[in-house]
């Protein structure tokens, strides 16, 4: 997850919709329609390097290709690496990745944060290349911006296995750096789902869910929070799988950005389709195969995401 630069005619099929706004709309980013960037790093991470099991060769160079991203661009870059445990003695390595747009002048920072390793099946282009072309075309485009607050950018590896790189990552944050973050974006599985979703805590805590509602709606994009139908995920948050939950268990306001669809199943956002149920962890997860059955989904996916994204990162200032 060198790039492969998108067909010509894919290009012209689909970023140039009138529909679809740049990310130049709120910032300045590259000239291109917001998603492309993001297309070009999922394609290299699923098919390139392919499935990226947790402390896995391919998980490492997964890691090194987002790093060489990261050191493109205008930030400090960190390679934290940790170990773990599995089954009653066997240790494993991995690393999180990391890269801090900073403002020297505060100490408020708002966490974005997305898995870059995958199961052993398919090639994890949903889950989660996705969002790591998501987070790095963000980056890229609030690069040369002035924020009122710092912005941590972190691709955690061995999620499959335990959000080990999220538990680690949260477990070493201080009491105060915990009460300097303004909350925790986190994004995991933005290509296969019926429907775009954004969750986040319930009452007060669900203020950053609200926000990226508010600019969906603005933007006439048609984000969804989880309805509510199964009693055990109340309506407008979701379950503790993902990396969002060791933030969340510190205390962090958290908001969850994905694809699937809540309204089939078990109402549990498990089965992300109508037409072929879950996606991820299967054979299924592959560039190729979204784009076969679900044509268009895929860049119409990363395009709205990415301007979510930007967008919740340039007005998430107002909540300070």
């Amino acid at each position: 997850m060198g790039l492969k630069k998108l067909k010509t005619a894919m290009i012209a099929g689909v970023f140039t919709a009138s529909a679809f706004l740049t990310v130049g709309s709120v910032s300045a980013a590259p000239k291109k329609f917001a998603g492309e960037l993001a297309y070009e790093h999922v394609e290299y991470l699923s098919k390139e390097i392919g499935s990226r099991v947790a402390a896995s060769e391919e998980e490492t160079n997964a890691r090194q290709y987002i790093l060489n991203e990261l050191e493109k661009l205008d930030l400090e870059v960190e390679e934290q690496r940790f170990s773990y445990t599995r089954g009653e003695s066997t240790v494993f390595d991995s690393a999180n990745a990391i890269g801090v747009k900073d403002n020297p002048k505060t100490d408020k920072q708002v966490i974005v944060g997305a898995h870059y390793d995958s199961v052993n099946v398919g090639q994890g282009a949903d889950d989660n290349a996705s969002s790591v072309g998501v987070i790095l075309e963000t980056a890229k485009a609030l690069d040369k911006r002035n924020l009122p607050y710092d912005i941590k950018y972190v691709f955690f590896g061995a999620e499959e296995v335990g959000l080990q790189g999220s538990k680690y990552y949260a477990d070493q944050m201080s009491e105060l750096e915990i009460e300097n973050t303004i909350g925790m974006i986190n994004l995991d599985s933005l290509l296969a789902g019926d429907n775009i979703y954004v969750y986040g805590g319930e009452g007060e805590d669900g203020w950053i869910r609200d926000l990226a509602l508010d600019i969906a709606d603005k933007r006439k994009i048609p984000l969804l929070t989880n309805p509510g139908i199964n009693p055990l995920y109340p309506e407008g948050t979701t379950g503790d799988w993902s990396d969002h939950a060791p933030f969340k268990a510190k205390g962090i306001t958290i908001a969850y950005l994905e694809a699937t669809n809540w309204e089939i199943g078990a109402h549990d956002g498990y089965d992300q389709t109508v037409k072929h149920g879950g996606i991820w962890h299967t054979s299924n997860d592959t560039l190729d195969f979204l784009e076969e059955e679900f044509p268009g989904r895929v860049q119409e996916h990363l395009n709205q995401f990415t301007q979510i994204l930007t967008q919740m990162l340039t007005d998430i200032k107002k909540e300070l």
